[in-house]
């Protein structure tokens, strides 16, 4: 009977600990990641800075803190970069970084490029952290569409 009583109190013991842990609230970590590659500006490809400026790379934080961006790098297959500056992506929220000039402001940064970097067709971009560890990347191809949620 005494072995009876310690398997019965094991049970117990694994239900009480399992229903704990179940009702535990769920950390999600979240990530900063690339969003969303808008490849195809509206338009034909002419240079226009505004033609430029449609084409952008949105990245997300997705974590429940503010993140600091400086360093970091975001390429093509072809190795056009850009390397982030002072920039803090509030949590939940989302960065454009588009090909053109223009000036720094809430949700925007500019590469300050004056010709197209992602391919219409195929392409990759990656996110790299200032050490040069891979954070996130997304390939596309595509011709059906302009954009890519990644």
């Amino acid at each position: 009977m005494p072995r009876i009583r310690t398997v019965a109190a094991a049970a117990a013991l694994a239900c009480v600990a399992g229903t704990a842990l179940a009702t535990a609230p769920a950390q999600a970590a979240g990530s900063v990641h690339i969003y969303k590659v808008y490849y195809d500006s509206p338009g034909s490809d002419r240079g226009g800075n505004s033609s430029l400026n449609a084409e952008y790379v949105q990245i997300r934080n997705s974590t429940g803190s503010a993140f600091q961006m400086k360093g970091h790098t975001l390429k093509d297959a072809s190795n056009h970069r850009y390397t982030f500056p002072s920039y803090r992506i509030s949590a939940g929220k989302t960065v454009k970084v588009h090909t053109g000039k223009g000036t720094k402001s809430a949700g925007h940064l500019y590469m300050g490029r004056s010709w197209y970097v992602w391919n219409n067709g195929k392409d990759k971009a990656s996110l790299y952290k200032p050490s040069g560890a891979l954070r996130d990347s997304c390939s596309y191809n595509s011709t059906r569409a302009d954009y890519k949620m990644c």
